[in-house]
């Protein structure tokens, strides 16, 4: 199998033309994280296709495209677009009904950004579900935009550039209240093993650029 890319959790291998496998490193089990991709297309969002999931493996659509970020980063993509791009995604998932009958409740991502964002000849297709899962669409808007503000403060100054730009497009066109659940993101993004030292200590500060936005 070739290796495609490697993630934070898994790595991406090409099975054939049409199909993906990603596998995670630390084993686990990827049944949950199809189920929910399987929920959100039958919602009619924009997700790969899963064809099987055992144990740590998913075999998925290979997607035909480059990330968000990527556009984003070759100058064929402006800031204001792939902010309001971000926020017609999660508008469009938050649409989407949680699995347990709670009208409040919605399917949220919880790491949709720039490089989660596949920009496909059909469209933009999310990828990267690990983190899913169900609950109010101001935590997702506000996991975002902690994220975005991660890049601002303490990414490479290109990428800082862009996220500081698409910040505040994006905040503004996803509207809402996310600020009130800034530290539950905050608390979330934290909580991944996978973070570095300086991401760990770049979190307060990309909360507070959040909240100044």
């Amino acid at each position: 199998m070739k290796l495609l890319a490697s993630g934070r959790d898994a790595d991406v291998y090409a099975l054939d033309a049409n199909r993906v496998l990603r596998r995670y490193r630390r084993g686990g089990d990827a049944a949950a994280e199809a189920e929910l991709m399987g929920h959100v297309a039958r919602h009619a969002f924009p997700v790969p296709e899963v064809y099987q999931a055992k144990g740590p493996n998913l075999v998925m659509e290979r997607l035909s495209g480059r990330t968000l970020q990527a556009a984003l980063r070759a100058g064929d993509a402006e800031p204001g677009l792939a902010g309001r791009l971000l926020a017609d995604l999660h508008a469009r998932l938050h649409r989407v009904p949680g699995r347990q009958g709670d009208k409040a409740q919605r399917v949220l991502h919880l790491d949709l950004r720039p490089e989660t964002v596949v920009l496909t000849p059909k469209g933009p297709v999310v990828v990267d579900w690990t983190r899913a899962g169900e609950g109010l669409p101001d935590l997702d808007v506000a996991a975002t935009a902690v994220a975005l503000g991660q890049v601002a403060v303490g990414g490479q100054a290109g990428d800082a550039a862009l996220a500081r730009a698409v910040l505040p497009v994006f905040l503004a066109a996803a509207g809402g209240n996310p600020v009130r659940l800034v530290e539950q993101a905050l608390a979330l993004r934290g909580a991944d093993p996978n973070l570095t030292v300086r991401e760990s200590v770049d979190l307060s500060e990309a909360a507070a650029l959040v909240r100044r936005t």
